[in-house]
């Protein structure tokens, strides 16, 4: 008589992934004559008439890939890191993974390049977004490949889910510090730097300061630099070159940057004239960071826990994989304000 055998159990005796079993199961391009036949011929050995998701043997395997923008940006090799720390924990839960650092300067090639990540069970995502990457994944998911959106989403597109911090909930923090820290200055000036950005988490943390200083902030005179270089040099440059001294009729009281060049910025502001008496507010714990958190040389650090949702991206990544009830389920990570006083 016939049995119901999971997918994973199918993908095991074929000696392919499970997305490849999908495909072969819902009739979907991308998998070649050849490799049909073996998935056929793994059902008929297995006797399996009715094949559904559901949870494998332990020993089960996946092949997970972490996606990320290849620019060398103080945040994008954090995680990079934090991947490649977390190695040993993924095989012990029986995941390979594989880190692709993909060009981002043209969103058209980076979706290209991502479109060709075929042959793994599930992709964990930080990308630009943009209508080719929207694309990309969709027709990765298509195919049945398992696609998550970690630290920046691509909303629009049909990945499963976004991990990462509440962007927008970080901006109007950054928003309530300043904010706080301005009340009793007459005339304060802050300014808010940016890059020209596709990535969501930038634009969001833009949006959610925004609203803070249009809702509570009306008093504050905001400057904005929406042009900011990502490296370090450039946006000392560029600080050095367009924000105004300290000693100006228009200097600043405060400073958010949603974006890199943090210690640039800070080379800068000291350049500038400015000392610890103008609030600076920036994001990531980086280890160039910790040294400027510490001398005062910034006000606020707003960070998330990057080891916690690299492995929860591989989590549910799995749990989907699995067909495991509630893989959706998580608690993304919260905005923490890290000042001297509470830096571990």
């Amino acid at each position: 008589m016939a049995s119901t055998f999971t997918i994973p159990q199918i993908a095991e005796a074929a000696g392919v992934s499970t997305a490849t079993v999908d495909r072969v199961l819902n009739n979907r391009p991308g998998v070649g004559q050849a490799t049909v036949e073996r998935v056929r011929n793994a059902m008929e050995s297995l006797g399996a008439i009715s094949p559904v998701r559901g949870r494998p043997r332990a020993s089960q395997s996946f092949k997970f890939a972490f996606v990320l923008p290849a620019a060398r940006r103080g945040f994008f090799d954090l995680v990079d890191r934090v991947i490649a720390q977390s190695a040993g924990d993924f095989r012990h839960k029986h995941i390979a993974e594989l880190t692709h650092r993909i060009p981002a300067h043209d969103g058209n090639a980076f979706a290209a390049q991502l479109a060709k990540l075929t042959d793994v069970d599930g992709i964990a995502l930080l990308a630009p977004d943009v209508p080719a990457v929207k694309l990309a994944v969709n027709e990765l998911v298509r195919s049945g490949i398992h696609v998550v959106t970690l630290f920046s989403d691509v909303a629009g597109s049909l990945r499963e889910t976004y991990i990462g911090a509440d962007n927008k909930a970080a901006g109007r923090t950054a928003g309530l510090l300043i904010g706080r820290e301005l009340a009793h200055i007459a005339s304060p000036r802050c300014a808010l730097l940016s890059p020209q950005t596709r990535y969501a988490f930038e634009i969001d943390r833009v949006v959610g300061f925004e609203q803070v200083l249009q809702e509570r902030g009306a008093h504050i005179d905001l400057v904005r630099f929406s042009d900011m270089p990502e490296t370090e040099d450039d946006t000392r440059r560029f600080v050095s070159q367009h924000v105004p001294a300290a000693a100006s009729a228009a200097s600043l009281h405060a400073v958010y940057s949603v974006g890199p060049g943090s210690f640039g910025l800070s080379r800068a502001l000291t350049d500038l004239g400015y000392d610890t008496r103008l609030t600076v507010a920036i994001h990531d714990l980086l280890e160039v960071n910790r040294p400027l958190l510490m001398s005062h040389g910034v006000t606020y650090v707003l960070h998330q826990d990057v080891h916690y949702a690299v492995n929860t991206a591989a989590k549910v990544l799995r749990d989907l994989c699995e067909g495991v009830r509630g893989a959706l389920s998580v608690s993304n990570p919260r905005v923490e304000i890290l000042t001297p006083e509470n830096l571990a």
